[in-house]
């Protein structure tokens, strides 16, 4: 079963590196400094639809063990969302977001009714619907819309079904084992960090702290043309043990907040 899980990861990792280059560069540079390199947690984005919200694609998980463990509530954003956990700590958390459709403008609400009408239901208890993109036409128009009441709304209108972040493990990295260093190293291979709320969103009183790159522009096919828009990030995640001695391994709300507008377009 892990095999099957493992495989599964590695498909969504190689989808989501052809979207954010930056992620492999900067998960090959940890590496050559002789660092294991793993993942805190993936992260994905959806609606709230009877099917297409957080409990219909965490299945995709659930039934190889994760279980739920924490749920979060994204006022100003309008999202929900749940994070799981497997037994086996060495797999990473999922972290599954939704847009709350009916907090949105009536307009908003129309558009993207519209589009989800013409997503094929049947492909989403595949596994590969977790990476399978964007299944309906959009103009960029459109997509600037959307944009003004919700970036999270635009971005899963534009790209889709895939993972919106992977998380480097900071714990485990030998060489830089301080959010510091991390986000000194990233800055030194001269990508930008998003700096909403300050780079390092958290702090060890919270026992969770998080930085992350801004997303880089990707050229996105439109119906109306070709465009480049902000599409995948990395983060990067440092825990802290809590007072039972037990690592921390839930989410800060207002840090995860401020890591959502990563995929801003300014």
């Amino acid at each position: 079963m892990h095999s099957e899980l493992l495989k599964l990861f590695n498909e969504m990792w190689l989808d989501y590196c052809k979207i954010c280059p930056s992620a492999l560069k900067i998960y090959e540079s940890f590496t050559n400094l002789g660092n294991k390199v793993l993942n805190d947690h993936i992260a994905l984005r959806t609606f709230n639809t009877k099917e297409l919200g957080v409990d219909i694609l965490a299945k995709h998980f659930t039934k190889y063990g994760y279980q739920e463990k924490g749920q979060y509530t994204f006022t100003e954003k309008k999202l929900f969302a749940k994070h799981y956990e497997h037994q086996d700590k060495s797999l990473p958390k999922i972290f599954i977001s939704e847009l709350e459709l009916e907090k949105m403008s009536r307009s908003t609400q129309d558009i993207l009714n519209a589009l989800i009408k013409n997503l094929d239901i049947n492909k989403i208890p595949q596994p590969e619907f977790l990476f399978s993109g964007r299944s309906w036409n959009l103009d960029h128009k459109t997509y600037l819309k959307l944009a003004e009441e919700s970036e999270y709304a635009s971005w899963v209108a534009a790209y889709g079904f895939r993972p919106n972040h992977f998380t480097v493990n900071i714990n485990d990295l030998k060489t830089h084992p301080d959010i510091e260093s991390v986000n000194k190293h990233i800055e030194s291979l001269g990508f930008v960090l998003n700096s909403s709320g300050g780079k390092i969103k958290g702090t060890p009183d919270l026992f969770l702290e998080q930085s992350s790159i801004m997303a880089e522009k990707v050229k996105v096919t439109f119906s109306d043309g070709v465009f480049d828009i902000p599409g995948c990030y990395y983060e990067f995640a440092k825990r802290y043990k809590l007072p039972d001695g037990k690592l921390y391994h839930g989410f800060v709300t207002q840090s995860a907040d401020k890591i959502f507008e990563s995929t801003n377009r300014i």
